[in-house]
């Protein structure tokens, strides 16, 4: 345990952005980013913990995380929100759209005519059939 946690503050000090998760039904969150690491990590690195609100005084996986609040400390801020899935849900959505519009814009013409270019990486990456024989067995 402690050769991991050493090798985390390393990592996290390298580390523009840190999201930790851990969590354990029914018990209070393992501290995974100690106080003293975020001291070390570099202004303007950022700290996203999911499990804000289960630990200590609203804490989660660090100790400085503050349940529903965006906290700085030493140049580092902490993000504690305790709702975030339900934060980024319509941002989600509208990425998802715009990825399927986009990519639909690769293999639909002009005229609206389904048009599957046989040289686009990104759409031979997805192709798994042409012409009723499978390109792709996996």
């Amino acid at each position: 345990m402690k050769r991991q946690a050493a090798l985390v503050a390393e990592k996290a000090q390298q580390a523009d952005i840190v999201i930790t998760t851990a969590l354990i039904p029914g018990r209070k969150p393992p501290v995974l980013l100690h106080s003293e690491t975020v001291m070390q990590m570099k202004p303007g690195s950022v700290v996203i913990d999911l499990a804000a609100g289960r630990g200590d005084n609203g804490s989660g996986n660090c100790p400085l995380t503050q349940a529903d609040k965006i906290v700085e400390n030493n140049g580092v801020k902490i993000v504690g929100y305790t709702n975030l899935a339900s934060m980024v849900a319509a941002d989600a959505s509208a990425l998802y759209a715009r990825n399927l519009l986009d990519f639909m814009k690769l293999i639909v013409d002009k005229e609206a005519k389904l048009a599957i270019p046989s040289d686009d990486d990104i759409v031979t990456a997805c192709l798994m059939c042409r012409d009723g024989q499978a390109v792709r067995k996996n």
